[in-house]
C-alpha cells in the first residue's frame, strides 16, 4: 500500500495580499492607459519625452503584470513512500517545481521550535531555504547534505505528514 499525502500551503491572513493585488492590478492597468495614450501622440509629432514616458510606463505595467501574482503565492507538498516533492503555485496559474529529497537521506529534521533546529541554522556554510508562508504556523525542518554543501530547508507541514516524514526517516533522524 502506497503512502501519499499532499497538501497545499496558503497564507492565513489574505486581507492585505488581497489588497495589495486589486492595487497593483489597477496600477498595471492606468499605467498602460498612459503608455497607450504616449504611444497615440508619438502619431501626431515625435517627442523624445514622450517616447520615454512610453516606455518607461509600459515598461513598469508589464513589470506588474509579470510579477503581481507573487502576492498569491502558494507551496504544494508531495509525499510519496517516502520521497517529498516541493513546488511554488503562483496565483493558481503557474507551479514551479523546487525540488524533491528522499526523507532517508536527511540527516536531522524537526521542529523549528526545538532546540536543535538553532544549532544547525547557525552552523558556517547551512545554505537555509524556507518554503512556507506563515511564520506562527507549523514550521518543520530538513537539514541534510547534498554535493557537500550543508543545507536546511523550512516547511510547513500538518501533524499528519510529520508522522509520515517519521515513518521513513533514518533511525535517530528526528529531533523533536
Amino acid at each position: 500500500m502506497d503512502n501519499f499525502r499532499e497538501e497545499i500551503v496558503a497564507k492565513k491572513n489574505r486581507g492585505l495580499n488581497s489588497v495589495a493585488y486589486a492595487a497593483a492590478t489597477v496600477l498595471m492597468v492606468v499605467l498602460a492607459l498612459i503608455a497607450a495614450m504616449m504611444f497615440s501622440t508619438l502619431g501626431a509629432g515625435f517627442s523624445v519625452q514622450s517616447l520615454v514616458m512610453m516606455v518607461v510606463t509600459g515598461g513598469l505595467a508589464f513589470l506588474i503584470f509579470w510579477k503581481r501574482d507573487t502576492l498569491r503565492t502558494e507551496y504544494e507538498y508531495s509525499f510519496t513512500n517516502g520521497e517529498l516533492d516541493f513546488a511554488r503555485v503562483l496565483g493558481n496559474k503557474k507551479r514551479k517545481n523546487l525540488g524533491s529529497m528522499t526523507i532517508k537521506n536527511v540527516e536531522v529534521m524537526g521542529h523549528v521550535a526545538h532546540s536543535s533546529f538553532q544549532r544547525y541554522v547557525t552552523m558556517p556554510g547551512v545554505e537555509k531555504t524556507n518554503w512556507f508562508l506563515n511564520r506562527d504556523g507549523n514550521l518543520f525542518y530538513f537539514y541534510y547534505n547534498k554535493d557537500g554543501k550543508k543545507r536546511i530547508i523550512v516547511i510547513e507541514p500538518t501533524e499528519q505528514l510529520v508522522s509520515m516524514f517519521k515513518t521513513y526517516a533514518q533511525r535517530g533522524a528526528f529531533q523533536g
